[in-house]
């Protein structure tokens, strides 16, 4: 594996097909579509958006290929994912460049961080798969976990490898068959993804991939009558869209949508290093993830303090392209995602926030690209857009809190309930506030996401869960067989 690659761009690339049934085909009409480098806005290769028809297709495909990989053995299975996993570590460096143009994360991000989340979930898959239990004895009655049948995968642009192993991984593991629909902002890796499985020898019509936006392919896929499960990431209002299309046919629908994740920092924490700490993971994948710390919550006394710590931090992230050593932030991911981050930061300085670092515009010197500056708003009050709403963009806000009871009370209230972290020198206290917490997720202390721990939110930030034993659950169906012992 290399390091920092001293690479040119990779030249312009056309990938017009899909994958289904085992092979590379091409879409019944030809709908080609320009994906743009954030980084150089420039047009970096081509896909073609898919149709209802190659949604048909791909579903057929996966129908006729369920019942035989139902039947296959747990041993089969772990065998199939360990010959991915294989493949994927060859090919991981293809990957992580994928990701980096595509979407605009710095290359130590894209290659130690975003691909590397694809074998970390399948290595967790694999030695949860050694030891799940698809059948349980309760006397005389059998409680049987079969797979749910076809299932569409929905992923997004801001981790997309992750969210593809997330979904791709425990869908084989349950015996399931799918159509993934990666997002058509960032689709190479998933291209990349879909070579992999193919090389593993995944059998023909398990695994299939479809391009497409989300009227074009999101649609017919969501409300297809043979789809039995619909896995989707993304934002809460495509979300709801989803669930609308899928509730004709009562499908399952697990969702791991928005988040506006609260960072409660208390009075008793190391707080210079739990403000820099918090600041440094808002700011992360250009601030494109769903469940960071968008919003701080300090001491009413400490909001000064906070305030300079947090500007030291933003000032200092180098920003600028991703294939240049030592930059921490790239792009945002597309012109519509710069417009609308660039309006939150509008809306924040219009509503009487104090702007301590950043602000509008590009960072000075970067005028090509879709460059946002790391942005810093202190004395937020929680019933303002910046606070209210998921930017998704390199924006912290900071509020104030008089004690312990308004800061449970600032954290939840809010319509999503994605992840919550917690920063005390007193852990039973850290402890006592996590469990207050309306969120899926607490991080204590600055502690790491656990790979066999769920994933997912409560209220608008979705339903089901990820990662784990419970991941593989979402694709299973439980089924009760009375008198199995008489």
């Amino acid at each position: 594996m290399r390091g920092f690659p001293k690479l040119a761009r990779n030249a312009m690339q056309d990938r017009l097909e899909f994958y289904i049934g085992g092979r590379w085909t091409d879409p019944v009409e030809p709908h080609p579509f320009e994906v743009i480098n954030p980084a150089t806005e420039e047009v970096m290769g081509r896909i073609s958006l898919g149709s209802a028809a190659d949604v048909d297709r791909a579903v057929a495909a996966a129908k006729a290929a369920q019942a035989g990989y139902a039947a296959s053995s747990r041993e089969e299975r772990i065998a199939l994912l360990e010959r991915i996993l294989a493949a994927f570590r060859r090919r991981q460096d293809e990957v992580a460049e994928a990701i980096m143009d595509e979407m605009g994360a710095p290359w130590k991000l894209a290659r130690f961080a975003q691909a590397e989340s694809g074998p970390q979930h399948i290595e967790a898959t694999i030695e949860v798969l050694k030891h799940f239990a698809f059948e349980e004895r309760h006397g005389d009655t059998l409680i049987v976990k079969e797979p749910i049948g076809v299932c569409a995968l929905i992923t997004p642009w801001n981790w997309p490898i992750n969210q593809i192993a997330v979904k791709v991984a425990p869908a084989l593991a349950a015996g399931c068959t799918m159509v993934l629909k990666p997002s058509e902002i960032a689709p190479f890796d998933a291209i990349l993804f879909a070579e992999i499985l193919d090389e593993a020898g995944v059998p023909p019509g398990v695994f299939n991939l479809v391009n497409g936006d989300g009227p074009g392919v999101g649609v017919p896929l969501s409300s297809h009558p043979d789809v039995a499960m619909i896995s989707f990431t993304g934002s809460t209002r495509a979300g709801i869209a989803v669930a609308q299309n899928a509730a004709p046919g009562v499908k399952r629908v697990a969702q791991e949508l928005g988040g506006k994740s609260a960072n409660i920092i208390l009075d008793d924490a190391d707080f210079a290093k739990a403000v820099k700490a918090g600041a440094r993971e808002c700011f992360g994948n250009t601030g494109q993830s769903c469940n960071a710390p968008t919003r701080m919550l300090v001491p009413a006394d400490r909001m000064d303090d906070a305030a300079a710590v947090a500007a030291e931090v933003a000032n200092a992230v180098k920003v600028g392209d991703p294939r240049e050593d030592g930059v921490r932030m790239g792009p945002l991911v597309s012109l519509a995602q710069w417009n609308k981050v660039q309006a939150f930061i509008e809306a924040g300085i219009a509503e009487g926030a104090t702007l301590a670092a950043g602000g509008p515009g590009r960072p000075d010197g970067l005028d090509r690209g879709y460059y946002a500056k790391p942005t810093v708003f202190t004395n937020v009050r929680n019933d303002m857009r910046i606070a209210r709403e998921e930017i998704f963009g390199p924006v912290l806000s900071i509020l104030a809190y008089r004690d312990d009871d308004e800061a449970v009370e600032i954290a939840n209230d809010t319509p999503y309930g994605l992840s919550g972290y917690v920063s005390s020198g007193n852990t039973d206290r850290a402890r006592r506030i996590a469990a207050r917490l309306r969120t899926g997720m607490v991080h204590i202390n600055g502690a790491s996401l656990d790979s066999f721990a769920p994933f997912g939110g409560y209220k608008q930030s979705g339903n089901g869960r990820e990662w784990g034993a419970h991941g593989i659950g979402e694709f299973l169906e439980l089924k009760s067989i009375y008198g199995y012992g008489t």
